[in-house]
């Protein structure tokens, strides 16, 4: 193993043929493995990609290709070999290697050539190719050359990555149909270079060519010295090749515009018929994008369709119908049961590749279906309200537009098919049965960027069962006080974006779920591989939550760079008895959070669909709840891994309640200042570990820590003149480790019973 001088970077160089190589813009969408690499090692790692289109272990170096390497070559440095594609090529003399002959030798000499520079080889098997035989069976094209490649690496102790082994794993993992986005297949019009269809099963698009660059970051982990210099992620212990990677759609360049198809921009012409007409025509046609120009634009139910990118340009206005029996009602999902509801504003079924796109706005005319509570409001709003219509239940606190909405209201589970409803039997509670404004389901390849939806009858986003979303830029405005009003809520989704995000809304801001209790369970889809980045959530009653409906699990969440100002609570992970499911596995990382009412950090088995924050004259306290024997309708949390957050003002900092048949687990919260009423409150939880909080309270209890165990406290930090640091009780309370930054222990350690201690840790 060569040094190399410690001034300089260290240097990696790519050499192989057009799986690895760098593309022109010209070229979109086709990328090479190598051109995504550099994303994946740190910034002490320079890499050269000099992999060439079409060429061989021969012909790279026939060409000259591998002399503007070797020239550069210095000690330590590294050079990463990937041929055989075009080796293979017996009718082209000036690329043909045979695998035990010419290519075997080949890959020597480049061995021993490096070698002789001081520098360090690295050898990777030929990527593979997509092809399956009639049966479904994968077929390998690669003969002996990867073997050869093997053999070499294993006669010189070479490092070695088997990129033929592992991609052809990602390949079959994504199935006959999904694999085809690893390559280059698409229908025309879509790319400059490509106006007919491409069908191209060797060359990776950005997301084929993200994870497989991503495979061999992770083999990297693996040859020293060269995992030192893998990019860590934002996310504590998470590599950023490790990150999920999302498909993004793309779309023909043919336009429609939905006044050619009769739309009026009045604010009276009903435009429902027009603009389906343009989505269906769009799709019919192969895909493209519908317009909807700047201007007013009445309408009823929207749905979407594959290909379609329904475009609303900045100044137009998309008002649906404030007339309820524009909404037929459908056989849908509530709250993660199957239900009857009234059809959504815009909806989609089974869909490819769609996208709403643009700085318009969407407004649902959530007014006429939405119950309003009078402690909400304020005398004047209530009077206001009440004088508009509507009727009153029987307490007068709670409004609802008419009649049918009030007697739903009183139905035991109104709508859910489990109880019985129908689509014949739900007329007379209809307005109870209140839309989500937008519902996709089922859909693959979504794209929701830059435009504002406001005033949703209940949820305003809401992807169910979709595969590879990207929500980014988004405006989400509601009333504060609209009931059911969230955000955006993910239920069992994988792959998935959420970035740069604004949301305003009357209940959770960001939510993820996966379907409830036994029907959750049954379904069985968690939502999986999220990342959430650089979103601010102004009112909600949780900024980034998980639950409560998350019977089919959720993990591998990554969320980041996130505001949360006002928000009821700002971290809210929220579950009950009879959900089941697992959330695991959660990755959390600055976070900056003001005005929180309620919680800044929450984990709670407890949720009874209350506001976070009581109102006046309720209740918030813990009820008191006998162990319970475990079922498959007990919920878990575990592996949460918190860091970097700031919170200033809260009621307490953290909150974490389990069951006493099943504890929060594995929880780590690391380097978080947060100014609150009180500090930490955690009962019935195992292994809870603070790293260097502040926790400055008003409270002289900072920390009251009940039937817990396993619990570590490194380097807190808390107001001076607190006289009770710690208050432990509950008979399962015990091995409570108070330990320094430095690693040692503070001066006392807890086992059991009910203790006050004073100024166990040092004071800042």
């Amino acid at each position: 193993m060569a040094f190399r001088p410690a001034e300089t970077k260290l240097r990696i160089f790519l050499i192989g043929d057009s799986t690895m190589a760098n593309k022109l813009p010209f070229d979109a969408p086709e990328t090479g493995w190598g051109m995504v690499f550099p994303q994946f090692v740190n910034e002490a790692v320079e890499v050269q990609n000099h992999a060439v289109n079409g060429r061989s272990t021969k012909s790279f170096r026939t060409l000259g290709h591998w002399k503007k390497v070797y020239d550069q070559l210095r000690p330590g440095d590294w050079v990463f070999i990937q041929f055989g594609h075009n080796d293979q090529k017996q009718d082209d003399t000036t690329r043909y290697a045979a695998p035990q002959t010419d290519y075997r030798k080949n890959l020597v000499r480049y061995i021993e050539e490096i070698r002789a520079k001081g520098a360090n080889p690295l050898l990777l098997t030929p990527v593979m190719r997509r092809k399956f035989d009639e049966s479904g069976q994968f077929v390998d094209q690669h003969g002996e050359y990867p073997s050869v490649v093997k053999a070499v690496a294993k006669q010189y102790r070479i490092p070695l990555i088997d990129l033929h082994a592992r991609s052809r794993e990602v390949i079959v993992q994504h199935g006959i149909d999904g694999s085809k986005y690893l390559f280059m297949n698409f229908p025309g019009k879509i790319y400059s270079k490509f106006p007919d269809a491409k069908e191209d099963n060797t060359h990776f698009s950005p997301y084929g060519a993200a994870l497989m660059a991503g495979l061999v970051a992770e083999d990297l982990r693996t040859i020293s010295p060269l995992s030192n210099f893998l990019k860590q992620s934002p996310y504590p212990g998470k590599y950023a090749y490790e990150l999920p990677n999302v498909m993004a759609p793309a779309f023909r360049k043919d336009t429609f515009n939905i006044v050619r198809y009769g739309a009026v921009a009045d604010g009276v012409t009903l435009n429902t018929q027009a603009i389906n007409q343009a989505i269906e025509q769009c799709s019919r046609a192969g895909g493209g994008t519908v317009l909807v120009p700047k201007g007013f634009w009445l309408t009823g139910p929207i749905v979407l369709k594959s290909n379609v990118n329904l475009h609303v340009q900045e100044g137009a206005l998309v008002q649906f119908s404030r007339n309820t029996a524009d909404y037929p009602l459908v056989q849908t999902n509530w709250e993660g049961v199957d239900a009857i509801r009234a059809q959504s504003p815009i909806s989609g079924t089974d869909l490819e590749n769609i996208a709403i796109t643009g700085k318009g706005v969407f407004d649902g005319a959530g007014e006429v279906w939405r119950p309003v509570k009078k402690s909400k409001l304020t005398a004047s709003q209530w009077t206001t309200l009440v004088k508009a219509g509507g009727v009153l239940d029987a307490e007068k606190n709670t409004w609802y537009p008419n009649e049918r909405a009030l007697k739903g209201a009183t139905a035991k589970r109104p709508g859910v098919v489990a109880e019985g409803y129908t689509l014949q039997n739900t007329a007379d509670i209809k307005e109870f049965l209140r839309p989500n404004m937008v519902v996709l389901t089922r859909c693959k390849r979504v794209l929701l960027e830059e435009a504002t939806f406001q005033n949703s009858p209940a949820w305003c986003l809401h992807p169910l069962l979709c595969e590879h979303i990207t929500l980014r830029n988004l405006t989400v405005r509601n009333p504060w006080y609209a009931q059911n009003g969230d955000g955006v809520d993910v239920e069992s989704c994988r792959n998935g974006l959420i970035e740069g995000c604004t949301l305003d809304v009357g209940d959770d801001g960001i939510c993820i779920k996966s379907g409830r209790d036994e029907e959750g369970r049954k379904r069985g889809v968690p939502t999986e591989n999220f990342i959430v980045r650089n979103n601010t959530v102004f009112h909600a009653h949780g900024g980034f939550v998980i639950g409560s409906e998350m019977s089919g699990g959720v993990r591998n969440l990554f969320v980041s760079n996130c505001n949360f100002l006002g928000t009821d609570v700002g971290l809210r992970f929220k579950t009950a008895r009879g959900r089941g499911g697992v959330v695991e596995k959660i990755y959390v990382s600055d976070i900056n959070m003001t005005n929180i009412p309620g919680e800044a950090i929450l984990f709670d088995m407890y949720y009874a669909a209350k506001d976070p924050v009581p109102q006046a004259g309720e209740s918030n306290e813990l009820p008191t709840i006998a162990a319970q024997p475990l079922n498959e309708g007990t919920p878990q949390f575990r592996d949460f891994h918190i860091r970097n957050v700031v919170c200033q003002g809260a009621e307490t900092g953290i909150l974490i309640r389990g069951l006493p048949e099943m504890a929060i687990k594995n929880i780590e919260i690391e380097n978080a200042t947060l100014v609150a009423n009180a500090g930490l409150v955690c009962v019935e939880a195992d292994n809870i570990r603070l790293k260097n909080v502040t926790l400055l309270t008003k409270e002289n209890t900072v920390m009251k820590v009940q039937n817990s165990k396993n619990i570590t406290l490194d380097g807190i930090t808390y107001k001076p003149g607190a006289d009770v640091l710690l208050k432990i009780s509950g008979d399962r309370s015990k091995a409570i480790r108070l330990v320094n930054t430095d690693g040692t222990k503070a001066k006392k350690e807890v086992e059991f019973g009910e203790k006050v201690l004073s100024n166990v840790l040092t004071k800042k």
